[in-house]
C-alpha cells in the first residue's frame, strides 16, 4: 500500500485533523529503517537517550525572513489544534528540523532544498526511549482517516519485522581531495580586519567560519556515516535533516542550545576548548590548563553573561557552577544556565532569543552578525544554527548545528569556525580551526579507524593539511 501523504504550509487547511497511531515494536536498526524509507528523512538522538527517526511528511512547515519564528509558531498551532492520537507521551507529535543561520538564506549550492526554516512531522517514525521502541504512523488533512492510519501501521509493522536489529555501518567513501574557503591569505586578512574593529571598541568578539569542500571517492552513504558517528561520539547530540535524496545536513554537535519543559528552561555556556590527552595524566593537564587560562575564562564569562542577559526579560535566570565537559575527543569549559519563565511560552521564543549564541556569532550579537555578513565569502546555510524539535505544548529541545556538514553524491561541505577576540593571532587562528573538521572528515576518510575519538586522542591529531595540531587550544566550541 502506498499511504497518502499530505503537506501543510503556513496556511493550513480548515477542518484538518492530525491522526496518529503508535505501537510498541521490537528494537530495530535505525539506519536500516531510514534506508528502507523515502525522503524527507530526519533523525534526532540526544545524550539523555531519546532517539527519533522519521520519514515522509505528514506535515511540513517552512518559513523565511525576520518573522520566520512567528510564522512557524502560528502554523504549528494550527496543525496541533485538532489531534486524534493514541500512544505514549514519548511518541507525541513533534516537529523536527531546523533553520539557516541567516533568516534571508536562499537554498542554493550545497544547500539546495534547505529553506530558511523547515520542520517536518514525519509520516512514519521510530521512537526509542527508556529501552522501548515504538512505531508511529500519522496522517494530516480534512479527510484524514484513523482506519487508514491503522492499516498503514499494520503494513509497516510487518515490513519492520524483516529489518535487522543491528546494521553494519559499512565502509567510508574515502576522500580524494579537499579545498578550504577562504584561502589562508584571505582568512588572515579577515581576522586582521576583525581585530581592528574590536580595537575600535564597537565589537568584543566575532566568530568567523570556514568551509571545507570535500571530493569523495564514492557516493556518500550519509546514514552509514551517521551510524559511525553514533559509536565515535556517543555523548553528543546527533542529527540528520535530509529533505531530498540530493543532500543531507548532519553532525555530532556537543552544544545544546535550549531544552524547555513547561516554564523551565535549561541551556549552557560552552566556550573554550582543549584536546583530550592520550593518558589520564595528560588529559588532566589539558583540563587544568583550560580552567586556569585567563583568556579562555574571560571568553567563557562573556558567553555566560550574554546568555543570562538574553534570557533575563523572560524570567528568573541562574548560572550554575562551571565545570569541564569531557567529550570523546575534546573538552570544553561549561556553565549550566537555568531559567524559570514568568509566563507560559514556546521553545521557539527561547531559540529566537538565543540565536546566534556568542559561541557561534559573537558579542554584541547584532554587531557581530553585521561583521559576519560583511566578511564571510560563502553561505553558512544551516551551519551553527538551531536544529531540534518542538511539540504541541511548545516544549522542545534544540542543539547548535556545529561539527556538521552537508553531503550528497560524491561531495561534502564541512564547516568550522573560531572566535576572534582582541588578542587573537591570525596565524594561530588558522591553525586552530583546522581540527574542527575532523569529526565528520575522519568518518568520510577512513570510518574513524585511525583512532580519532575512540582512545582519548585529541580531535586535532591530524588537520586537513596532514600536519599535527593536537597540542593547540581551540577558541570556543564552534
Amino acid at each position: 500500500m502506498e499511504p497518502a501523504q499530505r503537506e501543510a504550509t503556513a496556511a493550513t487547511r480548515d477542518g484538518a485533523v492530525l491522526v496518529s497511531r503508535t505501537r510498541e515494536v521490537p528494537d530495530v536498526s535505525y539506519r536500516a529503517f531510514l534506508s528502507s524509507q523515502p525522503t524527507p528523512r530526519v533523525h534526532w538522538a540526544a545524550p539523555d537517550g531519546l532517539e527519533i527517526a522519521g520519514s515522509g511528511a505528514a506535515v511540513r512547515l517552512t518559513a523565511s525572513g525576520a518573522d520566520r519564528f512567528d510564522e512557524l509558531r502560528r502554523a504549528a498551532n494550527a496543525v496541533f489544534e485538532s489531534v486524534d492520537r493514541a500512544g505514549p507521551t514519548e511518541t507525541r507529535p513533534r516537529l523536527l528540523g531546523g533553520m539557516a543561520f541567516n533568516e534571508n538564506h536562499e537554498p542554493t549550492g550545497p544547500w539546495e532544498g534547505f529553506p530558511a526554516a523547515a520542520f517536518t512531522l514525519p509520516r512514519v517514525q521510530l521512537t526509542r526511549a527508556d529501552g522501548t521502541t515504538w512505531l508511529t504512523v500519522r496522517e494530516y488533512g480534512p479527510d484524514s482517516s484513523a482506519e487508514r492510519v491503522e492499516a498503514d501501521l499494520d503494513d509497516l509493522e510487518a515490513d519492520l519485522s524483516s529489518l535487522p536489529k543491528m546494521c553494519p555501518s559499512g565502509g567510508p567513501p574515502g576522500v580524494v581531495s579537499t579545498r578550504v574557503t577562504p584561502s589562508k591569505a584571505v582568512w588572515t586578512d579577515q581576522v586582521e580586519r576583525a581585530i581592528e574593529r574590536i580595537e575600535a571598541g564597537d565589537l568584543r568578539k566575532v566568530v568567523l567560519a570556514t568551509a571545507l569542500g570535500v571530493d569523495l571517492g564514492a557516493e556518500v552513504d550519509v546514514l552509514a556515516t551517521l551510524e559511525r558517528l553514533r559509536r565515535t561520539y556517543p555523548n553528543c547530540y546527533r542529527f540528520l535533516v535530509q529533505p531530498t535524496d540530493d543532500g543531507a545536513f548532519f553532525g555530532p554537535t556537543p552544544e545544546r542550545l535550549v531544552r524547555m519543559d513547561g516554564r523551565t528552561v535549561r541551556t549552557e555556556a560552552l566556550a573554550g576548548s582543549v584536546p583530550r590527552g592520550g593518558t589520564p595524566e595528560a588529559d588532566a593537564d589539558y583540563a587544568e590548563s583550560l580552567v586556569e587560562s585567563e583568556k579562555l575564562q574571560h571568553e567563557q564569562q562573556l558567553v555566560t553573561d550574554a546568555i543570562r542577559q538574553q534570557l533575563a526579560p523572560l524570567g528568573r535566570v541562574e548560572a550554575g557552577e562551571q565545570g569541564v565537559r569531557k567529550l570523546t575527543n575534546i573538552q570544553h569549559l561549561e556553565t549550566p544556565i537555568t531559567a524559570d519563565l514568568d509566563a507560559d511560552g514556546h521553545v521557539l521564543d527561547i531559540v529566537e532569543a538565543l540565536h546566534p549564541t556568542p559561541a557561534v556569532g559573537g558579542l554584541p550579537p547584532d554587531r557581530a552578525w553585521d561583521v559576519i555578513r560583511e566578511t564571510e565569502t560563502f553561505e553558512r546555510g544551516w551551519y551553527a544554527a538551531p536544529v531540534g524539535w518542538f511539540d504541541g505544548a511548545g516544549d522542545g529541545e534544540f542543539a547548535v548545528g556545529i561539527r556538521s556538514g552537508v553531503a550528497g553524491g560524491r561531495s561534502a561541505t564541512l564547516f568550522a569556525g573560531n572566535g576572534i577576540v582582541a588578542d587573537s593571532d591570525p596565524e594561530e587562528e588558522w591553525e586552530e580551526v583546522q581540527p574542527k573538521y575532523r569529526p565528520i572528515l575522519d568518518e568520510l576518510e577512513n570510518g574513524g579507524d585511525d583512532g580519532h575519538g575512540t582512545d582519548g586522542v585529541g580531535e586535532g591529531d591530524r588537520r586537513p593539511d596532514g600536519t599535527d595540531g593536537s597540542d593547540r587550544r581551540t577558541n570556543g566550541a564552534e
